[in-house]
């Protein structure tokens, strides 16, 4: 599995914490976008950064990190096919997955601490698309600019 890695200045050291978890895991290939350190950078770019490498297929999935996540993920989903969820718990992060089939996690290096970070990580890859019912909702998302009504 490849996992593409990126943050802003914000988010750059529980980026790093995560980049070394995932380093630790057999069969997990981390590819980091950056930033390299906590001089301030704009989030769009990286958010851009890792939405590329996950639809042109690159990677698997992507891993996103600002202040709160909500920037950062915000940027993410203005790339068509990309759907970043921005995670605060473990509960989040495996329903997401399981039925919104996101292919992005994002986090806020300022609202979850550490320990929790990674077992959001963790619960986010670990978790599978159910498809059945919860296709249908996400053929609505990936409508063109959801022009539904």
């Amino acid at each position: 599995m490849k996992i593409a890695l990126g943050a802003d200045h914000g988010g750059f050291e529980l980026k790093e914490k995560i980049k070394q978890h995932l380093s630790k895991k057999e069969g997990i290939e981390v590819i980091d976008f950056g930033t390299n350190s906590t001089e301030s950078v704009d989030y769009p770019k990286y958010g851009h950064l890792v939405a590329n490498s996950v639809v042109n297929k690159e990677v698997d999935f992507g891993i996103l990190v600002c202040g709160t996540g909500i920037g950062i993920s915000i940027a993410a989903n203005k790339i068509k096919g990309i759907r970043a969820a921005n995670c605060t718990n473990t509960t989040m992060a495996k329903l997401t997955r399981q039925h919104n089939d996101a292919n992005i996690l994002a986090l806020g290096a300022r609202i979850v601490g550490d320990v929790l970070a990674l077992d959001i990580v963790d619960e986010f890859l670990a978790a599978s698309f159910e498809g059945g019912r919860h296709q249908k909702r996400v053929s609505q998302i990936e409508v063109e600019e959801c022009n539904l009504f």
